[in-house]
């Protein structure tokens, strides 16, 4: 005779292992611990065998613990693949997507995988641009949605994360000790641009431009090469560069926003479940930096 096993039974025993303990494995799945005591007791039950035991206040598995242990998870990943196939909307078709440069390495692959393991047949287009080009372009319904980087969140923008505008310096360089301070800078309308020129000039620093194209490559290779200082937000700062602080004799800079912009009639369907992709990514990873 064929046997089912609960999965509501294994995703509980499954809990109490990650967690390490009944309790904290129903806060996990929003169960009191009685109610998974009760799931284990049922699942031993089942398999007719003791799956953990409690040592010195320690959850520890037993030998047929730890052969269902593996095989519980393949099992449990499965169960929530298919019911997240059978349970999704079916969506096809593009969306036009646009980010700035400078932030697209650190925030786009973690959403855009798994939102195309998701949505396979929805094909996204990337445009990297400057925030202000990006919200014209928006305006202009020639984008679906928008990431931007801006001071202060603008008309219909939702604020995702906030982050501290810092200066980047090659390891160990000297570029921030010249004057006129040489600066890797973006194009007229880079949203870095206008508070980097107005910090310099209230501390009376002189400084050139080396770079002036919105193209974060350019701007890292500069600044790599020790020829020139730069900016970026804490948390889009490449590991080959590193954030100079207050030895280095340059004037703070001031928080900037990451936000998420859809058109104003709220956009498709499949656009608005692209930006919940966005807007979860972006703020769980804010939330786990905090």
């Amino acid at each position: 005779m064929s046997r089912n096993l609960d999965v509501s039974l294994l995703r509980a025993f499954v809990a109490v292992v990650d967690a390490g303990g009944m309790t904290a494995a129903g806060a996990r799945l929003n169960l009191t611990q009685a109610a998974i005591s009760q799931q284990l007791k049922r699942l031993e039950e089942m398999l007719g065998a003791v799956l953990v035991t409690r040592e010195r206040k320690a959850m520890r598995l037993t030998s047929a613990g730890e052969r269902l242990f593996g095989r519980a998870k393949r099992l449990l990943v499965l169960n929530d693949e298919i019911w997240t196939e059978m349970t999704t909307p079916l969506y096809e078709g593009e969306i036009r997507l646009g980010i700035p440069a400078d932030i697209v390495n650190t925030y786009l692959p973690a959403f855009l995988k798994n939102f195309a393991q998701t949505y396979p047949k929805v094909q996204v287009t990337l445009l990297c641009s400057s925030s202000a080009e990006l919200l014209d372009l928006l305006g202009g319904g020639k984008l679906d949605l928008i990431v931007t980087t801006e001071e202060k969140t603008g008309p219909g923008g939702e604020t995702l994360a906030i982050d501290r505008l810092v200066w980047v310096g090659a390891r160990g360089g000297e570029a921030a000790f010249q004057r006129p301070l040489p600066v890797s800078i973006g194009c007229s309308d880079c949203a870095f641009r206008a508070p980097i020129r107005e910090v310099l000039q209230a501390a009376g620093i002189e400084w050139r431009s080396v770079s002036e194209i919105t193209n974060a490559d350019a701007q890292v290779a500069t600044t790599a090469a020790d020829i020139a200082v730069t900016a970026f937000m804490a948390a889009t700062v490449p590991s080959s560069l590193e954030i100079l602080g207050p030895e280095s004799g340059l004037p703070k800079l001031p928080p900037f926003t990451v936000n998420l912009y859809l058109p104003r009639d709220g956009g498709t369907e499949i656009a608005r479940e692209l930006a919940r992709y966005i807007r979860d990514s972006i703020v769980e990873r804010h939330r786990m930096a905090a």
